[in-house]
């Protein structure tokens, strides 16, 4: 059976409100299209009848390929299992719940089709063209801080960085280690996709308000993982801040300092010199700490870049193996293999012709 050339992955965790609807309105979309896929539907620890009816659409959809297990691990872990899972070319990721409708999908691929260098596009209400429909103000509003906050962190590059709403190139979600369990791995996924020097389009979105089902939508976790993704990315906003404020605060106090020797009022007594200095040398200590972890922000990216080379060339390495496999005849080694062959060859025979000097 051929591969198809499109995997789309749909996380889901008690969503049987949503089944089979969401999984026919993504094939239906698909095949107006014209493209060949596959839907794998994670089932990430349901305990509804999420399993029940997949196993039942399974039966009579050869598209459907179903991954589950138990306990929940989170969004991140399902989704990770799905592109391991996956064997298209192009892999997508869309909710279960369908706040992005199912039309992006074509449009996402289209991109990816009509531009050979982009390597990923990624859905965003908040750019032109975007909106929202029915989105409570609350959470539009944390959605949106927490968006602002981390594309500066990021660079400002990508407006959206929270939504599933994605398509990948597969060669290029499979060339980065990905760790993260819950919904930070959307984070995780653009800050490596970006340091591995990959192209990443925003495409305007529409993101609806859930129609069915219970929200999964967790305000202090997803605050946190963001915050602190954000310092990870960037550790200068922390260390840079608290350094600044240190240093204010010494500034203000060597001022009322002066003021007080001024005014012939200073008590030596004090240790309002001691506590001056101490902010001042404190704060300058706490802003190279924000230095430091740049540079080892930089460094890390510069690994994800070797990391990238070497998915690469396995990559390749692989792609001959199958050919070689396929063909049953023999066929020209890759460049880099025929050089490290040839350098070898070259470099024994020049320690036979050393050795016959020696003897001579």
């Amino acid at each position: 059976m051929s591969k198809p050339d499109i995997s789309v992955v749909v996380p889901m965790h008690n969503e049987a409100g949503n089944l089979p609807d969401t999984l026919i309105d993504i094939a239906a979309r698909l095949q107006e299209a014209g493209y060949s896929f596959e839907v794998i539907a994670v089932n990430d620890g349901s305990t509804d009848d999420t399993p029940l009816r997949l196993d039942s659409i399974n039966k009579i959809a050869p598209w459907l390929k179903v991954v589950s297990y138990q306990p929940n691990r989170g969004r991140g872990y399902a989704i990770r299992e799905g592109i391991q899972a996956a064997t298209g070319r192009i892999i997508c990721t869309i909710d279960a719940d369908l706040s992005y409708t199912p039309d992006h999908l074509p449009k996402m691929i289209d991109l990816l089709n009509h531009y050979p260098r982009l390597d990923c596009v990624v859905g965003s209400p908040y750019i032109d063209g975007g909106a929202t429909e029915n989105v409570p103000r609350w959470r539009l509003y944390i959605s949106r801080l927490g968006n602002r906050i981390i594309s500066r962190a990021m660079g400002g590059k990508i407006k959206t960085s929270t939504g599933i709403l994605r398509a990948y190139r597969a060669r290029c979600i499979r060339s980065i280690e990905l760790f993260a369990d819950g919904k930070e791995l959307h984070l995780e996924i653009i800050a490596k996709l970006l340091a591995a020097g990959y192209n990443i389009m925003e495409m305007p979105a529409v993101l609806r308000s859930r129609q069915r089902g219970k929200s999964k939508f967790n305000f202090r976790a997803i605050a946190s993982s963001h915050l602190l993704f954000s310092l990870h990315e960037k550790p200068m906003l922390l260390f840079g801040l608290i350094g600044l404020g240190l240093i204010g605060l010494g500034i203000l106090g060597g001022g009322y300092l002066i003021y007080l020797w001024q005014s012939a009022t200073l008590n030596p007594n004090r240790p309002l010199m001691t506590l001056v200095s101490l902010l001042i040398l404190t704060g300058i200590q706490i802003i190279v700490f924000g230095f430091l972890g740049s540079g080892l922000v930089r460094l890390r990216r510069e690994i994800f870049v070797v990391q990238r080379e070497n998915k690469d060339l396995e990559s390749q390495l692989e792609e001959f193996r199958t050919e070689y496999q396929s063909s049953g005849q023999p066929q020209a080694e890759p460049a880099v293999v025929a050089d490290v062959a040839q350098t070898e060859h070259q470099e024994a025979a020049g320690v036979d012709q050393s050795s016959a000097v020696s003897r001579g």
